[in-house]
Protein backbone atom coordinates (compact mmCIF):
# COMPACT_ATOMS: atom_id res chain seq x y z
CA UNK A 1 0.00 0.00 0.00
CA UNK A 2 1.38 3.63 -0.81
CA UNK A 3 2.58 5.82 1.68
CA UNK A 4 -0.41 7.34 4.23
CA UNK A 5 -0.17 11.13 2.45
CA UNK A 6 -3.30 12.91 2.49
CA UNK A 7 -3.19 14.83 -0.83
CA UNK A 8 -5.89 17.59 -1.59
CA UNK A 9 -9.17 16.15 -2.19
CA UNK A 10 -12.15 18.77 -2.34
CA UNK A 11 -12.15 22.66 -1.11
CA UNK A 12 -12.75 22.69 3.21
CA UNK A 13 -15.02 25.79 2.30
CA UNK A 14 -14.26 29.21 3.56
CA UNK A 15 -12.21 30.17 6.68
CA UNK A 16 -14.52 31.91 9.17
CA UNK A 17 -14.35 33.84 12.58
CA UNK A 18 -15.36 31.07 14.34
CA UNK A 19 -12.88 28.89 13.07
CA UNK A 20 -10.47 31.80 14.10
CA UNK A 21 -12.03 31.98 17.54
CA UNK A 22 -11.63 27.90 18.11
CA UNK A 23 -8.27 27.87 16.87
CA UNK A 24 -7.13 30.64 19.51
CA UNK A 25 -8.98 28.68 22.35
CA UNK A 26 -7.18 25.29 21.50
CA UNK A 27 -3.86 27.46 20.99
CA UNK A 28 -4.76 29.13 24.43
CA UNK A 29 -5.40 25.87 26.01
CA UNK A 30 -2.54 24.86 25.28
CA UNK A 31 -0.51 27.65 26.14
CA UNK A 32 -2.22 27.07 29.90
CA UNK A 33 -0.83 23.79 30.43
CA UNK A 34 2.52 24.44 29.12
CA UNK A 35 2.82 27.74 31.13
CA UNK A 36 1.71 26.17 34.37
CA UNK A 37 3.45 23.82 33.81
CA UNK A 38 6.85 24.58 32.82
CA UNK A 39 7.31 28.42 34.46
CA UNK A 40 4.72 28.07 37.09
CA UNK A 41 5.80 23.75 38.45
CA UNK A 42 1.76 23.35 38.24
CA UNK A 43 1.10 19.57 38.48
CA UNK A 44 0.28 18.29 35.00
CA UNK A 45 -2.98 17.31 36.67
CA UNK A 46 -4.00 20.61 37.59
CA UNK A 47 -2.61 22.21 34.28
CA UNK A 48 -4.57 19.80 31.95
CA UNK A 49 -7.48 20.85 34.04
CA UNK A 50 -7.14 24.61 33.70
CA UNK A 51 -5.93 24.46 29.96
CA UNK A 52 -9.36 22.86 29.26
CA UNK A 53 -11.28 25.34 31.07
CA UNK A 54 -9.74 27.75 29.28
CA UNK A 55 -10.30 26.25 26.11
CA UNK A 56 -13.55 25.84 26.26
CA UNK A 57 -14.47 29.52 28.21
CA UNK A 58 -12.49 30.68 25.04
CA UNK A 59 -14.36 28.71 22.74
CA UNK A 60 -17.67 30.35 23.58
CA UNK A 61 -18.80 27.20 25.62
CA UNK A 62 -21.44 27.58 28.52
CA UNK A 63 -19.19 26.72 32.01
CA UNK A 64 -21.55 24.45 32.95
CA UNK A 65 -21.00 22.50 29.41
CA UNK A 66 -17.59 22.54 30.02
CA UNK A 67 -17.45 21.22 33.67
CA UNK A 68 -19.78 18.12 32.38
CA UNK A 69 -17.30 17.59 28.72
CA UNK A 70 -14.32 17.27 30.65
CA UNK A 71 -15.27 15.15 33.76
CA UNK A 72 -16.79 12.74 30.68
CA UNK A 73 -13.89 12.63 29.18
CA UNK A 74 -11.88 12.20 32.39
CA UNK A 75 -14.35 9.36 33.03
CA UNK A 76 -14.56 7.68 30.10
CA UNK A 77 -10.76 7.53 29.86
CA UNK A 78 -9.61 6.61 32.95
CA UNK A 79 -12.57 3.58 32.99
CA UNK A 80 -10.27 2.72 29.97
CA UNK A 81 -7.19 2.68 30.63
CA UNK A 82 -7.14 2.98 34.58
CA UNK A 83 -7.16 -0.58 35.49
CA UNK A 84 -4.41 -1.66 32.77
CA UNK A 85 -2.21 0.66 34.36
CA UNK A 86 -2.73 -0.68 38.05
CA UNK A 87 -2.21 -4.25 36.80
CA UNK A 88 0.84 -3.08 35.19
CA UNK A 89 2.07 -1.73 37.94
CA UNK A 90 1.15 -4.87 39.62
CA UNK A 91 3.49 -6.58 37.68
CA UNK A 92 6.12 -4.41 37.77
CA UNK A 93 6.64 -4.01 41.71
CA UNK A 94 6.01 -8.19 42.43
CA UNK A 95 8.59 -8.58 39.26
CA UNK A 96 10.86 -6.19 41.51
CA UNK A 97 10.25 -7.10 45.06
CA UNK A 98 9.90 -10.93 44.70
CA UNK A 99 13.80 -11.10 43.78
CA UNK A 100 12.33 -11.65 39.76
CA UNK A 101 13.96 -8.77 37.87
CA UNK A 102 17.64 -10.06 39.86
CA UNK A 103 16.94 -13.25 38.29
CA UNK A 104 16.59 -12.03 34.78
CA UNK A 105 19.29 -9.69 34.99
CA UNK A 106 22.09 -12.49 36.95
CA UNK A 107 21.07 -14.90 34.24
CA UNK A 108 21.81 -12.78 31.11
CA UNK A 109 24.70 -10.68 32.27
CA UNK A 110 26.07 -14.11 33.51
CA UNK A 111 26.12 -15.63 30.17
CA UNK A 112 27.75 -12.42 28.13
CA UNK A 113 31.28 -12.34 27.50
CA UNK A 114 32.60 -8.60 27.78
CA UNK A 115 32.05 -7.30 24.08
CA UNK A 116 28.35 -8.51 24.24
CA UNK A 117 27.72 -6.43 27.63
CA UNK A 118 25.97 -3.37 25.73
CA UNK A 119 23.95 -5.76 24.05
CA UNK A 120 23.00 -7.55 26.75
CA UNK A 121 22.43 -4.82 29.28
CA UNK A 122 19.78 -3.43 26.26
CA UNK A 123 18.19 -7.07 26.42
CA UNK A 124 17.69 -7.08 30.33
CA UNK A 125 16.30 -3.51 29.93
CA UNK A 126 14.10 -4.15 27.59
CA UNK A 127 12.24 -7.48 29.68
CA UNK A 128 12.79 -5.59 32.63
CA UNK A 129 11.08 -2.43 30.91
CA UNK A 130 7.94 -4.41 29.14
CA UNK A 131 5.87 -4.17 32.90
CA UNK A 132 7.64 -1.72 34.26
CA UNK A 133 7.31 2.10 34.33
CA UNK A 134 9.90 3.85 33.75
CA UNK A 135 11.49 5.64 36.13
CA UNK A 136 10.73 2.44 38.07
CA UNK A 137 12.94 0.37 36.21
CA UNK A 138 15.82 3.18 35.97
CA UNK A 139 15.85 2.73 39.57
CA UNK A 140 15.98 -0.81 40.05
CA UNK A 141 18.49 -0.99 37.25
CA UNK A 142 21.34 1.79 38.32
CA UNK A 143 22.83 -0.34 41.03
CA UNK A 144 23.19 -3.10 38.27
CA UNK A 145 24.12 -0.98 35.22
CA UNK A 146 26.88 0.93 38.03
CA UNK A 147 28.12 -2.43 39.22
CA UNK A 148 28.50 -4.00 35.57
CA UNK A 149 30.59 -0.63 34.31
CA UNK A 150 32.19 -1.12 37.44
CA UNK A 151 33.41 -4.69 37.67
CA UNK A 152 33.84 -5.36 33.64
CA UNK A 153 36.14 -1.69 33.25
CA UNK A 154 34.04 -0.67 30.36
CA UNK A 155 33.10 3.23 30.11
CA UNK A 156 29.88 3.75 32.14
CA UNK A 157 28.03 5.57 29.18
CA UNK A 158 28.61 2.44 26.96
CA UNK A 159 26.75 0.26 29.65
CA UNK A 160 24.29 3.29 30.58
CA UNK A 161 23.25 4.26 27.53
CA UNK A 162 22.53 0.90 26.27
CA UNK A 163 20.18 0.69 29.40
CA UNK A 164 18.26 3.72 29.15
CA UNK A 165 17.68 3.05 25.61
CA UNK A 166 15.58 -0.02 26.21
CA UNK A 167 13.72 1.11 28.89
CA UNK A 168 12.66 4.20 27.21
CA UNK A 169 12.27 2.55 23.78
CA UNK A 170 9.66 0.29 25.53
CA UNK A 171 8.00 3.45 27.99
CA UNK A 172 7.44 5.70 24.48
CA UNK A 173 5.95 2.60 22.29
CA UNK A 174 4.89 0.04 23.68
CA UNK A 175 1.60 -0.91 25.45
CA UNK A 176 0.72 -1.61 28.58
CA UNK A 177 2.48 1.36 29.07
CA UNK A 178 0.39 4.41 29.77
CA UNK A 179 1.48 6.44 26.70
CA UNK A 180 1.15 3.75 24.16
CA UNK A 181 -2.17 2.77 25.97
CA UNK A 182 -3.20 6.66 25.75
CA UNK A 183 -2.78 7.28 22.03
CA UNK A 184 -4.37 4.05 21.65
CA UNK A 185 -7.56 4.69 23.59
CA UNK A 186 -7.35 8.71 22.17
CA UNK A 187 -7.78 7.45 18.54
CA UNK A 188 -9.67 4.44 19.05
CA UNK A 189 -7.22 2.07 17.06
CA UNK A 190 -6.11 -1.75 17.89
CA UNK A 191 -4.09 -2.40 20.28
CA UNK A 192 -3.05 -5.44 19.18
CA UNK A 193 -1.61 -4.01 15.81
CA UNK A 194 -0.19 -0.94 17.65
CA UNK A 195 1.35 -3.78 20.37
CA UNK A 196 3.11 -5.84 17.51
CA UNK A 197 4.27 -2.61 15.22
CA UNK A 198 5.49 -1.04 17.98
CA UNK A 199 7.49 -4.56 19.29
CA UNK A 200 8.95 -4.66 15.66
CA UNK A 201 9.89 -1.16 15.30
CA UNK A 202 11.29 -1.19 19.07
CA UNK A 203 14.34 -3.67 18.37
CA UNK A 204 16.07 -1.86 16.06
CA UNK A 205 15.60 1.19 17.58
CA UNK A 206 16.93 0.37 20.78
CA UNK A 207 19.96 -1.44 18.60
CA UNK A 208 20.69 2.14 17.14
CA UNK A 209 19.73 3.93 20.00
CA UNK A 210 21.34 1.66 22.46
CA UNK A 211 24.44 -0.07 21.84
CA UNK A 212 25.33 1.47 18.74
CA UNK A 213 25.27 4.94 19.69
CA UNK A 214 26.57 4.50 23.23
CA UNK A 215 30.03 3.26 21.75
CA UNK A 216 30.19 7.30 20.57
CA UNK A 217 28.52 8.91 23.67
CA UNK A 218 31.27 6.63 25.56
CA UNK A 219 33.70 8.84 23.62
CA UNK A 220 32.18 12.07 23.96
CA UNK A 221 31.41 11.63 27.75
CA UNK A 222 33.53 9.71 29.98
CA UNK A 223 32.74 9.57 33.97
CA UNK A 224 33.06 7.11 36.56
CA UNK A 225 30.35 5.37 38.45
CA UNK A 226 28.94 7.20 41.34
CA UNK A 227 30.86 5.42 44.29
CA UNK A 228 27.92 5.85 46.98
CA UNK A 229 25.52 4.28 44.54
CA UNK A 230 27.56 1.15 43.66
CA UNK A 231 26.54 -1.74 45.60
CA UNK A 232 28.79 -3.73 47.35
CA UNK A 233 27.92 -6.97 45.97
CA UNK A 234 24.80 -8.20 43.62
CA UNK A 235 22.67 -9.07 46.69
CA UNK A 236 22.53 -5.03 47.92
CA UNK A 237 20.54 -4.48 44.26
CA UNK A 238 17.22 -4.64 46.16
CA UNK A 239 18.05 -2.41 48.64
CA UNK A 240 18.35 0.31 46.19
CA UNK A 241 15.39 0.88 44.12
CA UNK A 242 11.70 0.66 45.53
CA UNK A 243 12.38 -0.48 49.27
CA UNK A 244 10.25 -3.07 49.00
CA UNK A 245 12.34 -5.83 47.59
CA UNK A 246 13.81 -8.57 50.38
CA UNK A 247 17.58 -9.41 50.22
CA UNK A 248 18.66 -12.36 48.45
CA UNK A 249 20.43 -13.50 51.42
CA UNK A 250 16.44 -13.93 53.26
CA UNK A 251 14.49 -15.30 50.75
CA UNK A 252 14.91 -17.25 47.61
CA UNK A 253 14.06 -15.72 44.04
CA UNK A 254 11.91 -17.31 41.24
CA UNK A 255 13.66 -19.42 38.43
CA UNK A 256 14.56 -17.44 34.91
CA UNK A 257 12.09 -19.19 33.07
CA UNK A 258 9.48 -19.07 35.04
CA UNK A 259 10.15 -15.01 35.70
CA UNK A 260 10.25 -14.29 31.93
CA UNK A 261 7.00 -16.48 30.82
CA UNK A 262 5.07 -14.25 33.31
CA UNK A 263 6.53 -11.07 31.70
CA UNK A 264 5.94 -11.89 28.50
CA UNK A 265 2.83 -13.53 29.25
CA UNK A 266 0.61 -10.71 28.80
CA UNK A 267 2.55 -9.39 25.05
CA UNK A 268 2.23 -13.31 24.14
CA UNK A 269 -1.78 -13.05 24.53
CA UNK A 270 -2.21 -9.92 23.03
CA UNK A 271 -0.33 -10.53 20.24
CA UNK A 272 -2.33 -14.30 19.82
CA UNK A 273 -5.23 -12.16 20.04
CA UNK A 274 -3.53 -10.03 16.69
CA UNK A 275 -2.72 -12.74 15.07
CA UNK A 276 -6.17 -14.40 15.40
CA UNK A 277 -7.81 -11.92 13.55
CA UNK A 278 -5.42 -11.76 10.79
CA UNK A 279 -5.70 -15.80 10.07
CA UNK A 280 -8.57 -17.38 12.16
CA UNK A 281 -12.22 -17.37 11.02
CA UNK A 282 -14.37 -15.17 13.24
CA UNK A 283 -16.48 -17.84 13.95
CA UNK A 284 -13.95 -20.43 15.18
CA UNK A 285 -13.91 -21.41 18.74
CA UNK A 286 -9.66 -20.95 19.08
CA UNK A 287 -10.33 -17.17 17.11
CA UNK A 288 -13.10 -16.27 20.52
CA UNK A 289 -10.62 -17.89 23.26
CA UNK A 290 -7.66 -15.84 21.60
CA UNK A 291 -10.32 -12.68 21.63
CA UNK A 292 -11.14 -13.32 25.14
CA UNK A 293 -7.34 -13.89 26.28
CA UNK A 294 -5.89 -11.07 24.17
CA UNK A 295 -8.49 -8.52 25.40
CA UNK A 296 -5.56 -5.88 27.31
CA UNK A 297 -7.46 -6.28 30.51
CA UNK A 298 -8.03 -10.31 30.37
CA UNK A 299 -4.15 -10.25 29.36
CA UNK A 300 -2.82 -8.20 32.35
CA UNK A 301 -5.32 -9.50 35.04
CA UNK A 302 -4.20 -13.12 33.97
CA UNK A 303 -0.78 -12.52 34.15
CA UNK A 304 -1.13 -10.40 37.33
CA UNK A 305 -2.86 -14.02 39.18
CA UNK A 306 0.05 -16.29 37.15
CA UNK A 307 2.74 -13.65 39.15
CA UNK A 308 1.09 -14.23 42.44
CA UNK A 309 2.10 -18.10 41.98
CA UNK A 310 5.21 -17.92 39.82
CA UNK A 311 6.65 -14.74 41.52
CA UNK A 312 5.11 -14.57 45.14
CA UNK A 313 5.05 -18.27 46.27
CA UNK A 314 8.35 -19.06 43.85
CA UNK A 315 9.65 -16.55 46.21
CA UNK A 316 8.74 -18.11 48.91
CA UNK A 317 6.39 -15.09 49.61
CA UNK A 318 3.34 -15.97 51.60
CA UNK A 319 -0.08 -14.63 51.28
CA UNK A 320 -0.16 -11.66 53.35
CA UNK A 321 3.12 -10.66 51.62
CA UNK A 322 2.03 -10.78 47.93
CA UNK A 323 -1.27 -8.77 49.13
CA UNK A 324 0.81 -6.00 50.50
CA UNK A 325 3.32 -6.01 47.56
CA UNK A 326 -0.24 -4.53 45.29
CA UNK A 327 -1.14 -2.67 47.53
CA UNK A 328 2.36 -1.02 47.18
CA UNK A 329 2.06 -0.73 44.01
CA UNK A 330 -1.45 1.34 43.46
CA UNK A 331 -0.27 4.81 45.37
CA UNK A 332 2.39 5.48 43.30
CA UNK A 333 0.21 5.58 40.04
CA UNK A 334 -1.88 7.96 41.40
CA UNK A 335 -0.67 10.66 39.98
CA UNK A 336 -0.31 9.01 36.61
CA UNK A 337 -4.15 8.10 36.66
CA UNK A 338 -5.08 11.48 37.24
CA UNK A 339 -2.85 13.06 34.27
CA UNK A 340 -4.34 10.31 31.84
CA UNK A 341 -7.81 11.38 32.89
CA UNK A 342 -6.97 15.01 32.55
CA UNK A 343 -5.76 14.91 29.82
CA UNK A 344 -8.58 12.52 28.39
CA UNK A 345 -11.26 15.38 29.65
CA UNK A 346 -8.92 17.75 27.15
CA UNK A 347 -9.05 15.71 24.29
CA UNK A 348 -12.93 15.81 24.76
CA UNK A 349 -13.32 19.08 25.37
CA UNK A 350 -11.51 19.95 22.00
CA UNK A 351 -13.89 17.32 20.56
CA UNK A 352 -16.97 19.38 22.04
CA UNK A 353 -15.80 22.79 21.43
CA UNK A 354 -15.61 22.29 17.44
CA UNK A 355 -11.71 22.37 17.09
CA UNK A 356 -11.91 18.56 16.09
CA UNK A 357 -14.25 20.02 12.99
CA UNK A 358 -11.35 22.13 11.93
CA UNK A 359 -8.81 19.84 12.22
CA UNK A 360 -10.80 17.00 10.14
CA UNK A 361 -11.89 19.69 7.84
CA UNK A 362 -8.05 21.14 6.71
CA UNK A 363 -6.39 18.08 8.23
CA UNK A 364 -7.92 15.91 5.93
CA UNK A 365 -6.83 18.50 3.04
CA UNK A 366 -3.29 18.56 3.40
CA UNK A 367 -0.50 17.39 1.69
CA UNK A 368 1.03 16.71 5.06
CA UNK A 369 1.21 12.64 6.14
CA UNK A 370 -0.99 12.37 9.66
CA UNK A 371 1.96 10.03 10.57
CA UNK A 372 4.68 13.25 10.57
CA UNK A 373 1.76 15.53 11.78
CA UNK A 374 0.94 13.37 14.41
CA UNK A 375 4.79 12.99 15.55
CA UNK A 376 5.62 16.74 14.88
CA UNK A 377 2.63 17.96 17.72
CA UNK A 378 3.66 15.70 19.56
CA UNK A 379 7.38 16.77 19.47
CA UNK A 380 6.47 20.80 19.86
CA UNK A 381 4.45 19.60 23.23
CA UNK A 382 7.22 17.69 24.70
CA UNK A 383 9.87 20.15 23.91
CA UNK A 384 7.58 22.87 26.13
CA UNK A 385 6.30 20.98 28.96
CA UNK A 386 9.03 18.01 29.26
CA UNK A 387 6.34 15.60 29.52
CA UNK A 388 6.29 12.86 27.62
CA UNK A 389 2.64 11.63 28.40
CA UNK A 390 1.62 15.27 28.27
CA UNK A 391 2.97 15.01 24.75
CA UNK A 392 0.99 12.23 23.95
CA UNK A 393 -2.53 13.22 26.13
CA UNK A 394 -2.54 16.61 23.84
CA UNK A 395 -0.81 15.58 20.47
CA UNK A 396 -3.54 12.41 20.66
CA UNK A 397 -6.58 14.83 20.89
CA UNK A 398 -5.50 17.13 18.63
CA UNK A 399 -5.25 14.71 15.67
CA UNK A 400 -7.37 12.45 16.83
CA UNK A 401 -10.19 13.66 14.01
CA UNK A 402 -7.81 12.76 11.39
CA UNK A 403 -7.41 8.55 12.48
CA UNK A 404 -10.80 8.00 11.75
CA UNK A 405 -10.25 8.05 8.16
CA UNK A 406 -7.05 5.61 8.31
CA UNK A 407 -7.41 2.05 8.19
CA UNK A 408 -6.51 0.04 10.95
CA UNK A 409 -2.93 -0.28 10.15
CA UNK A 410 -2.20 3.01 9.78
CA UNK A 411 -4.04 4.07 12.77
CA UNK A 412 -2.08 1.98 15.03
CA UNK A 413 0.91 3.64 13.11
CA UNK A 414 -0.29 7.14 14.20
CA UNK A 415 -0.29 5.94 17.39
CA UNK A 416 3.12 4.88 17.26
CA UNK A 417 4.60 8.29 15.58
CA UNK A 418 2.81 10.32 18.13
CA UNK A 419 4.66 7.94 20.98
CA UNK A 420 7.70 8.56 19.32
CA UNK A 421 7.15 12.45 18.95
CA UNK A 422 6.75 12.51 22.77
CA UNK A 423 9.82 11.41 23.80
CA UNK A 424 11.56 14.17 21.33
CA UNK A 425 15.17 15.92 23.08
CA UNK A 426 14.28 15.60 26.32
CA UNK A 427 16.42 18.39 28.60
CA UNK A 428 16.33 20.44 31.35
CA UNK A 429 12.15 20.73 31.56
CA UNK A 430 11.77 17.02 32.18
CA UNK A 431 12.56 15.04 35.68
CA UNK A 432 13.88 12.10 33.62
CA UNK A 433 16.64 14.61 32.68
CA UNK A 434 17.67 15.32 36.01
CA UNK A 435 16.98 11.45 37.58
CA UNK A 436 19.30 10.61 34.62
CA UNK A 437 22.03 13.09 35.41
CA UNK A 438 22.00 12.32 38.98
CA UNK A 439 22.37 8.82 38.82
CA UNK A 440 25.20 8.64 36.63
CA UNK A 441 27.37 11.71 37.99
CA UNK A 442 27.31 13.80 34.82
CA UNK A 443 26.94 17.43 34.51
CA UNK A 444 24.28 19.32 32.41
CA UNK A 445 26.07 19.62 29.45
CA UNK A 446 27.09 15.56 29.54
CA UNK A 447 23.62 14.97 30.28
CA UNK A 448 22.74 16.57 26.83
CA UNK A 449 25.43 14.94 24.82
CA UNK A 450 24.27 11.37 26.20
CA UNK A 451 20.72 11.18 27.19
CA UNK A 452 18.87 13.79 25.26
CA UNK A 453 20.79 12.79 22.25
CA UNK A 454 19.73 9.53 22.85
CA UNK A 455 16.27 10.75 23.23
CA UNK A 456 16.16 12.19 19.66
CA UNK A 457 17.69 9.01 18.38
CA UNK A 458 15.01 7.12 19.38
CA UNK A 459 12.59 9.68 18.11
CA UNK A 460 13.79 10.38 14.66
CA UNK A 461 14.78 6.62 14.03
CA UNK A 462 11.28 5.21 15.33
CA UNK A 463 9.86 7.72 12.86
CA UNK A 464 11.57 6.83 10.12
CA UNK A 465 10.86 3.11 10.74
CA UNK A 466 6.49 3.92 11.10
CA UNK A 467 7.31 6.13 7.47
CA UNK A 468 9.03 3.09 6.29
CA UNK A 469 6.43 0.44 7.76
CA UNK A 470 3.68 2.65 6.32
CA UNK A 471 4.95 1.59 2.71
CA UNK A 472 4.34 -2.40 2.87
CA UNK A 473 1.06 -2.25 5.35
Amino acid sequence: MSPTVVLLAQDPGPWTGQDTRLVVAALAGIAVIVGLITWLKVHPFLALTLGAGALGVIANMPVAQVVETFSTGLGSTIGGVGALIALGAMLGRILADSGGADRIVDTILGRSNERALPWAIALVAVIIGLPMFFDVGLVLLIPVILLVAKRSGQPLMLIGVSALAGLSVLHGLVPPHPGPLIAIDALEVDLGLTLGFGLLIAVPTVAVAGPLFARYAARWVQVDPPAHLVPRSASDRGASGDGGAESAQTMRRPGFAATLITVLLPVVLMLGKAIGEIWLDDASTLRSGLDLLGTPLVALLVATVVAMFTLGAGAGLGRDRISEVFGASLPPIAGILLITGAGGGFKETLVESGVADIITRYGENASLSPLILGWLVAVGIRLATGSATVATISAAGIVAPLAAGLDPAQGALLALAIGAGSLFFSHVNDTGFWLVKEYFGMTVGQTIKTWSVMETIISVFALICILLLDLVV
